[in-house]
């Protein structure tokens, strides 16, 4: 991933720096374990611990030579460690390196993504519980529907974002395995308990069952979920993006002082970071895809897999880390305007109270097809501007069959769409929450 979207933390992860630390690691408690069956002698396992080292341009320079990395690992690793280094790797394959090494790394990356959803989380609940009872307009298909609130809206991404963080933690638990089991996973020349060794060292879970590799059915279902929280990520920004056309204005991105939207119109105010997050949401899918193929690998064993994954593993959760930081920021700025919220809820004339028209004409004994039709018409009149929703009604006497004007002004009650706010809070956050002072 370019520096551009990269962050420190999670980009380390990904540095040859920490992968040769994690192989040494494993070589390192391989050895230990080792040593303590009696397989080869502690003074070897010490001396990997106490000379056992790495260069990374010197790795690299063997690999020139040798066409294999962990090969060079290791060959790089003896010229440190000295003649006890004929007992590392014993009885282990690359892979037993290569894939719980990505397991590690994998665990690493996603205890960071679990700390940037928690940063979302916070920052929609703040907001959320702002707005509670800033009453705008909800839509669907894109057309004025009914009233909601603002705090709804964001309580709904909130609750999408708990489920993301616990299909993380999911994801985390079934990508977090080790497998030291040998050529073709029979552990013929290697102990299982080495293997439970280096797990138990690792932080990680013994693989129950491998050909060599780590079954990728896991890594599949790691970056599906990565593709799912970016899926949720989009799907706010894409909100926000609709919320700030000039058309609608009901909120936008924070624009600093001294910001410029265009090269061209000084008075445009863009909303690039939301666009941003739809295009790297775009790029953490893309893995999505590749990792499902990764499954079927020939026999117990082919490398198809491996150049794949060396691409995606970083892009993807470099990409997705910086997006949820991005997210965060977002909404912790997000500039929002109830009155242009109101002001647009009021567009349609009242037409947003027609279902509850609808209704009450049929309790007062009209038949639901006719009480449609009666909404409808008076509907589409103030829909064209052609007079108030609430004046059209009243002065059509065949509505008047049923409805007095007063019991039809009582149908345009606002609080009665936000009477059930509570209730819906109190599910998604687990009580009642009042807004903050002065909200």
């Amino acid at each position: 991933m370019i520096p551009r979207y990269s962050r420190p933390r999670m980009a380390a992860i990904w540095e040859p720096q920490n992968r040769f630390r994690i192989w040494f690691e494993i070589e390192a408690h391989a050895c230990d374990a080792q040593a303590e069956l009696g397989v080869i002698p502690a003074a070897a396992a010490r001396a990997v611990w106490e000379r056992g080292t790495f260069e990374i341009e010197r790795i690299d320079a063997i690999e020139r030579e040798t066409k294999h990395d962990v090969i060079a690992f290791l060959t790089n690793l003896a010229e440190h460690v000295g003649p006890e280094a004929r007992f590392v790797h014993q009885g282990m394959t690359s892979s037993d390196v290569l894939d719980t090494c990505l397991a590690v790394q994998l665990t690493q990356a996603c205890d960071l993504l679990i700390e940037d959803v928690d940063a979302v989380l916070a920052a929609l609940r703040r907001r959320a519980i702002e707005h509670k009872d800033t009453v705008c307009i909800g839509r669907s298909h894109g057309i004025h529907a009914e009233p909601t609130t603002f705090g709804l809206k964001l309580a709904g991404h909130y609750a999408e974002f708990r489920r993301n963080r616990d299909r993380l933690v999911a994801a985390r638990a079934e990508i977090a395995t080790c497998a030291i089991s040998g050529a073709v996973g029979t552990f013929a020349n290697i102990d299982p308990r080495v293997e439970a060794h280096v797990a138990a060292k690792l932080g990680l879970a013994v693989e129950p069952v491998s050909t060599q590799v780590i079954p990728r059915d896991r890594h599949a279902m790691f970056f599906a979920v990565l593709g799912v929280v970016a899926s949720g990520i989009e799907r706010l920004a894409t909100e926000i993006r609709h919320l700030q056309r000039t058309e609608v204005r009901e909120a936008e991105e924070y624009f600093s002082p001294g910001q410029k939207g265009s090269s061209a119109m000084p008075h445009k105010r863009n909303p690039v970071l939301t666009e941003n997050l739809t295009g790297l949401a775009r790029i953490v899918r893309a893995a999505v895809v590749p990792a499902l193929e990764n499954v079927a690998l020939w026999h117990e064993r082919d490398i198809s897999h491996s150049g794949v994954e060396r691409v995606f593993a970083p892009d993807a959760t470099i990409a997705l880390d910086f997006a949820l930081a991005r997210t965060a920021g977002v909404v912790e700025q997000l500039v929002v305007y109830p009155e242009r919220m109101r002001a647009n809820l009021e567009t349609g004339g009242g037409i947003v109270h027609s279902q509850r028209v609808l209704l009450a004409l049929t309790q007062k004994g009209a038949s639901r097809e006719d009480a449609y039709r009666l909404v409808q018409r008076n509907a589409m009149e103030a829909w064209h501007g052609r007079g108030q929703f609430l004046d059209l009604l009243k002065a059509d006497a065949e509505v008047g069959r049923y409805l007095s004007p007063t019991e039809i002004e009582a149908e345009f009650d606002l609080g009665y769409h936000t009477r059930q706010v509570d209730t819906i809070f109190a599910r998604v956050f687990g009580t009642a929450v009042a807004p903050a002072p002065g909200a």
